[in-house]
């Protein structure tokens, strides 16, 4: 069922997440782009549901229980590939969400330090600093050199002097921080790394070294925190990933990208399951999908299968997880020939669309239907002339994503909306 929505309250959102970020001298653009973007399907911007729509109702009833009681937590996941690793798309619904509810603000949850590695990019809420020399590993390659978890990504570093800096720039969210739980370990037992919140220095209050985790508390800090690794000469240490964490209930929007991802680069992950325990999902958004299809031998079959195998690993985890499957947007191939270059539509993202909504249906889950929305089969390249999409017809550009962000949240408002208002018609004997 699809709900048609005015286009001008997509048009004031837009404008106020600009105006939110301090964008204020592109708001009148704004308001004429909107106007000459014909090709974007705004009425198409909705969750289509199947149904039996259960698992999203148990989800937002859990949410308006939080709101009610002011106790609990709701575990948000958004899960992909360099749409996902950039940061923009997440962070939009993340900032706007807990904008419109700032009484859910809960903790940052789970973050990684992708350019502590040279030529990897971060997210944009947060900027990280280091010293010493770092390598990356990720998902992508088949073999990895050291097993990988829930972040799909992992540093390592042997430098004595090593240590990351994490710094916060998003002034509008502040996320405070009692608990941090480092997710590594090392070829030594005795290296242990100490967090430094401005002079002081912390020690781990628990090594875990079954799941590889070190904890430390009574942190308090909500801007920035240096790790240190505290390596020996001639060791490694291997770094998966931060939980920041604090008592506070709320809502919690963890992103995992990792650039050239595809639904196989995850399951190769050993340790997926071992990390996920941490945050015990209430909604997966799956926005996986463009690097499984990029490729001429694409099978949806098996793109199906492979996607059900990583359904079951959050389903062990949580039961009654819900999930959105997001459809890839529309791209394009770049081909040379002969000293020049051509571009090619693919064709699998209409494939792909058919594959998200067998796989809501299995799922009881929701499609938000990105390859609809942006105009279908060729589309992007009016994207691209619009400023919306980069010139390699396969990612957006800030204003794109932030954008797409924007329409998701709307989408995943008007269902919860919708689905409690049906929910409650039918507890009234109503149709």
């Amino acid at each position: 069922m699809i709900i048609k929505k005015a286009v001008s309250t997509i048009i004031l959102s837009f404008i106020f997440f600009n105006i939110s970020v301090g964008q204020t001298d592109t708001t009148s653009e704004n308001v004429s782009d909107f106007v000459s973007y014909p090709f974007i399907n705004f009425y198409a911007d909705t969750l289509v549901t199947q149904y039996d729509s259960s698992l999203l109702i148990h989800f937002f009833n859990k949410w308006d229980q939080i709101v009610k009681t002011k106790e609990g937590n709701l575990n948000i996941i958004h899960i992909g590939g360099s749409h996902v690793q950039a940061g923009t798309f997440p962070h939009t619904i993340r900032q706007q969400l807990l904008l419109k509810n700032p009484d859910l603000i809960g903790e940052r949850g789970l973050i990684f330090p992708y350019s502590a590695a040279p030529k990897s990019n971060n997210p944009i809420d947060y900027r990280v600093r280091s010293i010493g020399s770092f390598s990356i590993v990720r998902n992508v390659f088949d073999p990895h050199e050291v097993p990988l978890g829930l972040t799909g990504v992992a540093v390592i570093t042997q430098d004595t002097l090593a240590e990351l800096r994490i710094i916060f720039t998003d002034s509008l969210l502040k996320f405070e921080t009692e608990e941090l739980i480092l997710m590594g370990y090392s070829d030594s037992s005795y290296i242990v790394p100490t967090i430094w919140i401005d002079s002081l220095e912390y020690f781990p209050t628990k090594i875990d070294t079954l799941k590889r985790r070190f904890h430390y508390e009574s942190l308090h800090f909500s801007d920035s925190f240096t790790v240190r690794f505290n390596c020996f000469q001639g060791e490694r240490f291997i770094l998966n990933g931060f939980y920041l964490k604090n008592p506070k209930p709320g809502i919690t929007y963890h992103s995992i990208g990792v650039n050239g991802a595809s639904v196989p680069s995850y399951l190769r992950c050993e340790n997926f399951e071992q990390d996920l325990d941490l945050i015990y999902p209430d909604l997966v958004i799956m926005n996986i999908g463009v690097n499984d299809a990029s490729g001429p031998n694409f099978n949806p079959e098996e793109f199906k299968n492979n996607y059900l195998a990583l359904i079951e690993r959050f389903q062990k985890i949580n039961p009654q997880c819900a999930f959105i499957f997001i459809t890839n947007n529309d791209t394009y191939k770049r081909i040379r020939r002969k000293r020049k270059v051509y571009w090619r539509n693919n064709e699998n993202g209409k494939k792909v669309q058919q594959v998200m909504y067998e796989l809501a249906s299995l799922t009881q889950g929701a499609v938000f239907d990105q390859y609809h929305i942006m105009g279908g089969a060729k589309s992007m390249y009016q994207w691209v002339q619009k400023g919306l999409a980069q010139r390699d017809r396969v990612h957006f550009t800030r204003k794109g994503y932030e954008l797409m962000g924007m329409l998701f949240l709307d989408a995943l408002m008007e269902s919860k909306i919708r689905l409690e208002n049906h929910n409650m018609n039918s507890y009234n004997g109503e149709l």
